[in-house]
């Protein structure tokens, strides 16, 4: 990972959710509003977008320039290349925003963005924002292994529909997405209505906002069979080059089962806390603010599949503690 994307000229947000989550249905609202915000918006399915002829003011092949400043385009032939379609028009843009398909994980978008030199010249990913059909949220976990997987990779959920389900039910489905992603925010939403501040430059991959206002909670979620967030906390000297190992040695072991990681940790010979977060085996640390009065404590939290907390702490303990 890089630690300069302030350095890097545009955001780009990842929009994920399963089929009739409401994707369209925000992209829709994006493409429609006066919100001041020049938006690129890269589709899978340009088809499936309701676009009003009355806001298209221009448009070069499958390139449509919309009234409010957005411009809206199709994945022709690959990410990489139509990426480089838009950055070559010599517009100013303030995001851009790529919407998955509701078969696809994330991850493998995300890691791309941090390891393709192509990609991460110019563009760096601020957030990767999931939304989720509330109505129907339980059943596409139990029939769909992706839908585990876009809750986890995310920064933002949108927890969509909420007009169709009950307080209650609302209440029980927080929880539930908490248990497999204690570190994102979550917003109720109805017909994708939401403040864009809230999805757009919110700087998800950035280490020291991403761990700012993270909470960390000891309580361990495990389920053997499914996408789950364990949370370590113990004392002890932390070597974050081999904690590096570590993760590589347990993707190894367990393939992809580990999605994503991120702590606060106690390096022998700093005062310093160190930051760090990884994506699959690509990881990322930096010193931060002194531990101060606050007793040196590591705080880890681990998102993946089959994850077993007490094999993760003592394989953890045995080979990066200090």
């Amino acid at each position: 990972m890089d630690n300069n994307s302030k350095l890097k000229t545009l955001p780009v947000t990842l929009l994920t959710g399963f089929l009739g989550s409401g994707k369209t249905t925000l992209l829709n609202y994006i493409l429609k509003q006066n919100h001041g915000k020049r938006i690129a918006v890269i589709e899978n399915e340009f088809g499936e977008l309701n676009i009003d002829s009355e806001f298209v003011i221009g448009a070069d092949e499958d390139i449509f320039e919309m009234s409010n400043g957005c411009i809206c385009c199709t994945i022709r032939n690959d990410l990489i290349e139509t990426l480089n379609r838009l950055l070559e028009r010599h517009q100013k843009f303030d995001y851009i925003l790529i919407e998955s398909t509701g078969l696809a994980s994330s991850g493998p978008i995300a890691q791309a963005f941090l390891i393709e030199d192509e990609i991460s010249k110019s563009l760096f990913l601020d957030g990767i924002i999931t939304l989720v059909d509330a109505k129907h949220i339980s059943n596409n976990l139990n029939e769909q292994e992706v839908v585990w997987e876009q809750i986890a990779f995310s920064n933002v959920l949108l927890l969509n529909k909420s007009d169709l389900v009950t307080q209650p039910e609302i209440k029980q489905l927080e929880n539930q997405l908490h248990q497999i992603n204690p570190t994102a925010k979550i917003f109720i939403t109805t017909n994708a209505i939401i403040d864009l501040d809230q999805i757009l430059n919110i700087g998800g991959f950035d280490l020291k906002s991403a761990l700012e206002s993270f909470t960390f909670n000891t309580h361990q979620h495990e389920a053997d069979d499914a996408v789950s967030s364990v949370s370590l906390s113990f004392p002890g000297h932390v070597d974050p080059d081999r904690l590096n190992l570590w993760l590589q040695m347990l993707l190894i072991q367990e393939g992809m089962n580990v999605f994503r990681a991120k702590g606060i940790l106690n390096v022998e010979g700093s005062s310093e806390q160190y930051l760090f977060q990884s994506v699959y085996m690509m990881f990322e640390g930096q010193f931060d603010k002194p531990w101060g009065s606050n007793s040196p404590l590591n705080k880890m939290v681990f998102i993946g599949q089959h994850l077993n907390s007490q094999r993760l702490e003592e394989s953890l303990k045995n080979f990066a503690v200090t």
